[in-house]
């Protein structure tokens, strides 16, 4: 099936909008104060929205959705973490962001260890989205390619070209902005399909719950063997139960919203501190119904066809064919024209307010930690933009190079590079953090040391070291253990170290 041109015009409408929005705030980017923080001045609405958008891609769009329509709702249980790790980002660890100017999440690195740690922290985090930009392109093009019937190549390049540009010319305020609008669009889209279900089924919204619960679908077990084993609570390291799930999830989004250039740049860009915790409280509050509605939908299309059983949806839930595929195929096959294009343009824009933010936050890191730190101390205000202009352009060709090359990779494919590359390099960041904001002991050289054990403790977990030391863990468990592993190391080092006389005014919990 192929679209029809009002889902055409659908998809077009938007990206003219977006593009616009980018054309019009390139006008106002006449230095990198405005061009990475908007001259701090975004109402926390506007940020906090611009977080969801940043943390919802295509990649949620079809998971979620598939995996509560396989299995059970399991997948939603580690956002229950979300608010607390906002909370304590916010009223904690935001603060020291907000000092002075800050521009970077790594300048607090340098005045509180030393300049080599700063560099450490920007360099893995560059690579880190390198990765992660091709990876998703990639993934964005597949379901392009899945839902309009264009090239895989041609999707790739179009999309490339697009984010790129609109990013490059509009800066932190297009970022931001069209991340509003992409919200707006990915919950409106969102609806419909719901709503189209909720239409066709004869008992409209009240059978989705009887279906659902007549199937145990909305319960926090796995199906083995079609029958229904709950989700263990204990704290057993060789199988994922609920506490220590929830416990991974509290030290990814502490990582996420304490260590990541994607937010404490938003927290720079707010208007004043304030409006930087309300962005933090805004994101919950739009995101945590977001993908409770993501997991609904896919209980949703479960009654859909449970109700009216489809060979298709029936390959879907039995294995042979990814379960990633049952939001495609719905949108194709039982949204109605211009319904389906304005679907199809809530995909896309999930995957594009992530590749923007992260293509604007690499320019950043590598103005303002690296080359007008190290490189080009003492240039103007135009030759900055100019070079962040530059860099921003090579992150779009790097993506789009990156994302072309998984078509023809053999191999270990990108995505594995990007998982272990990113547990190798960025392993233990939130240690490194967590020593700052709550001890006064520590420099680089304790630093180092942990996060030298930390990369060792990581290549283990890969399996580099020989099968006699074996991981008698799950490994879905790393992050969590390397970043305990890095505060636990690199705070004893301090220890035993010569203690430097440096001045940790406002740098630490104890000395704010």
């Amino acid at each position: 099936m192929q679209l029809h041109w009002l889902d055409w015009g659908a998809i077009a409408l938007y990206a003219a909008g977006t593009l616009a929005l980018g054309l019009f705030f390139a006008r106002r980017n006449r230095d990198t104060e405005e061009y990475f923080l908007g001259g701090r001045s975004f109402p926390g609405w506007a940020v906090g929205l611009s977080i969801v958008g940043t943390a919802i891609s295509s990649i949620t769009f079809l998971s979620m959705p598939a995996d509560a329509f396989k299995t059970t709702w399991v997948r939603f249980l580690p956002y229950a973490c979300m608010p607390i790790a906002a909370l304590i980002a916010g009223w904690i660890i935001v603060p020291f962001f907000r000092r002075g100017r800050t521009t970077s999440a790594y300048e607090y690195l340098e005045e509180r260890f030393g300049p080599s740690i700063r560099v450490y922290g920007a360099a893995t985090y560059v690579l880190a989205q390198l990765l992660r930009l091709s990876l998703v392109l990639y993934l964005i093009a597949l379901l392009a390619h899945q839902l309009t019937g264009l090239e895989v190549t041609t999707c790739i390049v179009a999309a490339g070209i697009f984010v790129t540009a609109y990013t490059v010319l509009g800066g932190i305020d297009a970022v931001i902005w069209t991340d509003v609008v992409q919200t707006v669009v990915l919950a409106s889209g969102s609806l419909l399909c719901l709503a189209v279900i909720v239409n066709l089924l004869p008992g409209g919204l009240s059978q989705i719950f009887e279906v659902a619960a007549a199937h145990d679908k909305l319960s926090l077990g796995t199906h083995i063997d079609g029958e229904l084993v709950p989700l263990g609570w204990g704290f057993d390291l060789g199988t994922k139960t609920a506490p220590l799930m929830l416990l991974m999830s509290a030290s990814f989004f502490l990582t996420e919203y304490t260590t990541s250039q994607h937010y404490v740049q938003r927290y720079c860009a707010a208007r004043s501190l304030r409006e930087a915790r309300k962005s933090l409280l805004w994101a919950v509050a739009v995101a945590m119904p977001t993908w409770l509605f993501y997991m609904f939908l896919g209980t949703a299309l479960f009654a859909l066809f449970t109700v009216f059983p489809d060979p298709e949806a029936s390959a879907m839930l039995d294995g042979t064919r990814r379960a990633e595929e049952i939001v495609p195929w719905f949108v194709l096959h039982h949204l109605p024209p211009g319904i389906a294009g304005l679907v199809v343009a809530a995909a896309l824009a999930a995957g594009m307010s992530s590749l923007d933010s992260s293509i604007n936050a690499i320019s950043t890191v590598a103005i303002v930690d690296v080359y007008r730190r190290h490189w080009a101390p003492d240039r103007s205000e135009q030759h900055y933009l100019r070079v962040a202009w530059a860099i921003a352009g090579l992150a779009g060709v790097g993506m789009i190079a990156g994302a072309t090359g998984l078509l023809y990779a053999e191999g270990p494919t990108l995505q594995d590079i990007s998982i272990k590359l990113t547990s190798l390099l960025g392993g233990g960041i939130l240690g490194i953090y967590a020593i700052g904001f709550t001890t006064r002991r520590g420099d680089a050289r304790a630093i180092w040391g942990g996060i030298g054990c930390t990369a060792a403790f990581t290549l283990w977990t890969m399996g580099l070291f020989p099968d006699a030391w074996s991981v008698p863990f799950d490994t879905y468990y790393t992050a969590a253990l390397g970043n305990l592993l890095a505060f636990a190391v690199g705070y004893l080092l301090a220890l035993g170290m010569t203690r430097k006389d440096r001045d940790l005014s406002g740098l630490t919990l104890w000395s704010r």
